[in-house]
């Protein structure tokens, strides 16, 4: 059965249930700090960090929000009603798409937010394509209008074009828009008018995003569309309260995603408050509550009424675009550095993300210590390992590979639809560095600012290793992004790296007299004194063949020369790789060796004379 239509149904009016919807650092995080602080979240006195919402360590490192979180605000109309305003700030790279099916099914409207500056960008497409398809209503924020290159009324015009280009229906495109800066706490109806606070804001969403549409007579009805943990208590299930009313102990009936229905009781029931979670006794339709007792309960179930239990629709999310293999580190240096070193840890920590992360995949391979996990894009892949080496975990990665499906007997590959800015000097070189990976560009736009914005439709393969190459070419002044657009026939074969490997030929520590003789001829990502084992990549080729060098040559001492005599020698500085970097990087027949203290490329085949026999036998097959 589903829920009763919302049309007839009475409303909750002092609740308002909003999600804050944006591209990659345009400010839904710091928006949400400034509501806080303006609604007296924060005690006086209080010591007050930027980006409250984002507690992971990894989303304060690297700046971005990677799972969605619920606040509430209470804020008073000017005659005294009180209204509390439920806001789910949810990540803004299309990756973690998942949150933000997620927390669209927790609200009743979503906040546009939108850079005065940089417009529109494809996550923007990518989170307002979900909200349309959930016909919820608009409110448009176009933020940072305090920036110098700020250009607001272009901005708006671009978010009409937007929803045109998505097809949204009339109703849709009449959203009310206001100007913000949210680092200043400040917004305005009026561009002329300057804003002081956010109350402009607080009116608006109070007034435009509707009330959540609930019946507390009828049966109990709750969708969990999260979870979290506590350390006193267990699994926690973040829930929207749907229909009736939700409490202490109650006995429910727990509607599990393959259907069957079983009894269960709810433990404790949280409101959140501000920032903070705090016990209740009950809690109303339209609410957003946590409740424990629920040991094994999972994204999409429903808690429904013991005697009338009635299912809600599950969430359904995107499928996967990119997989790549993860297994146990094989290493020569396996077990040296973490503590986490088994296919049976490996593999309950795999499933005890499946749990509450609905965008991945876990596909068992030929190995016993490996799987293949799939997810949205790289990024998402790389946050999942960082994770997991945090925890002490070493793992073997292997290149991340597109996931293919076969779409009317047609072997098709997943499209990316992608956006670049760079300065106009590097127009041509961009171009030359997208023409071979098979990219179409569907628009060009020059804002007169000396600064170019081109639009693609490329292989999401494509792109895997083209950060790299670009922030090289425009000398990091580029900026990209790119949003999964659909399925297309496979494109046929493009080769990534037009470089090849530099390979350890033997065990030990890397000398200085070695790197000195190879600096010239390669780039290494190695200092002197680094372990290093046969099979393991020391650098990059200046040629498109692989090398295997002795790095660990030692300078040989005879009673002619002595070691004083020695003229000085300058080292090059070696290039540093990041986790997401040296996915990359690797080809085929290379993986990436993860530890808690270190991330190594090396060869899936070890040995020089194995690899040499495979490659002698791959080219007579060619021939």
């Amino acid at each position: 059965m589903t829920a009763p239509d919302p049309t007839s149904r009475a409303t909750n009016p002092h609740i308002r249930n909003v999600a804050i919807i944006a591209h990659v650092d345009h400010g839904k995080t710091t928006l949400v700090d400034a509501m806080l602080r303006q609604s007296g979240a924060f005690r006086e006195g209080a010591e007050v960090v930027d980006r409250v919402m984002d507690s992971m360590d990894l989303e304060r490192e690297k700046g971005i929000t990677i799972s969605a979180k619920n606040t509430a605000v209470r804020w008073h109309r000017p005659d005294g009603t009180e209204i509390k305003i439920n806001i789910v700030d949810t990540p803004g790279h299309a990756d973690f798409g998942g949150e933000v099916e997620r927390a669209l099914a927790m609200v009743d409207g979503v906040v546009l937010l939108v850079d005065a500056a940089e417009g529109p960008l494809p996550q923007t497409r990518f989170v307002l394509r979900k909200a349309l398809a959930l016909d919820l209503p608009v409110v448009l924020v176009v933020n940072k209008i305090d920036r110098a290159d700020a250009r607001p009324a272009e901005v708006v015009d671009e978010v009409y074009e937007l929803f045109l280009d998505l097809d949204a229906h009339d109703h849709q495109i009449d959203f009310p828009i206001i100007y913000s800066s949210a680092r200043a706490g400040t917004a305005t109806l009026d561009l002329d008018t300057p804003g002081t606070d956010l109350q402009p804001l607080f009116t608006l969403l109070a007034d435009r995003i509707p009330a959540p549409a609930v019946d507390s007579a009828a049966p109990l009805q709750a969708l969990v569309t999260n979870l979290d943990a506590d350390p006193y208590v267990g699994r926690l299930a973040l829930c929207r309260v749907v229909n009736g009313v939700i409490r202490r102990n109650q006995p429910v009936a727990w509607c599990r995603a393959d259907g069957t229905i079983e009894r269960a009781r709810i433990g404790v029931v949280y409101l959140t408050e501000s920032h903070e979670r705090s016990e209740v006794e009950q809690a109303e339709a339209g609410e957003i509550v946590a409740v424990s007792g629920l040991a094994e309960v999972t994204i999409g179930e429903t808690l429904a009424d013991v005697d009338d239990p009635q299912p809600l629709p599950v969430i359904t999310v995107d499928e996967p675009s990119l997989s790549m293999t993860i297994g146990i580190n094989t290493s020569p240096l396996a077990g040296t550095e973490g503590s986490k070193l088994t296919a049976r840890l490996l593999k309950a920590r795999l499933d005890t993300e499946l749990v509450g992360n609905v965008s991945l995949r876990v596909l068992q391979t030929e190995r016993p210590d490996a799987w293949e996990v799939q997810a949205r894009g790289e990024l998402q892949l790389a946050v999942l390992v960082e994770m997991m080496r945090r925890e002490g975990f070493e793992l073997t990665v292997g290149k991340p590979q597109v996931v293919t499906r076969m779409i009317d007997d047609t072997l098709c590959e997943p499209i990316e639809r992608l956006s670049i800015d760079v300065p106009e000097e590097h127009l041509g070189a961009v171009t030359a560095l997208v023409a071979p990976r098979k990219g179409r560009m569907q628009q060009l736009v020059n804002h007169g600012t000396g600064w170019v914005r081109m639009e693609y439709l490329i292989p999401a393969r494509a792109l895997i290793g083209f950060r790299t190459e670009f922030l090289t070419e425009t000398r990091g002044t580029g900026m990209l992004h790119h949003v999964f657009e659909g399925y297309e026939p496979w494109a046929g074969e493009m080769r990534a790296r037009e470089r090849g490997s530099i390979v350890a030929d033997r065990k030990g520590p890397t000398t200085a007299y070695a790197i000195t003789s190879l600096q010239e001829r390669c780039t290494l990502f190695v200092p002197p004194g680094t372990d290093v084992y046969e099979g393991m990549i020391v650098g990059e080729n200046s040629r498109p063949d692989d090398m295997d060098v002795n790095i660990c040559r030692e300078k040989k001492l005879t009673n002619m020369r002595a070691s004083s005599s020695d003229t000085t020698v300058t080292l090059v500085p070696h290039r540093v790789m990041s986790l997401e970097q040296a996915l990359e990087f690797i080809e085929g027949d290379e993986c990436v060796e993860v530890t808690p203290a270190a991330v190594r490329l090396r060869k899936v085949m070890l040995p020089a004379m194995e690899r040499a026999k495979q490659t002698k036998a791959l080219k007579n097959a060619r021939a």
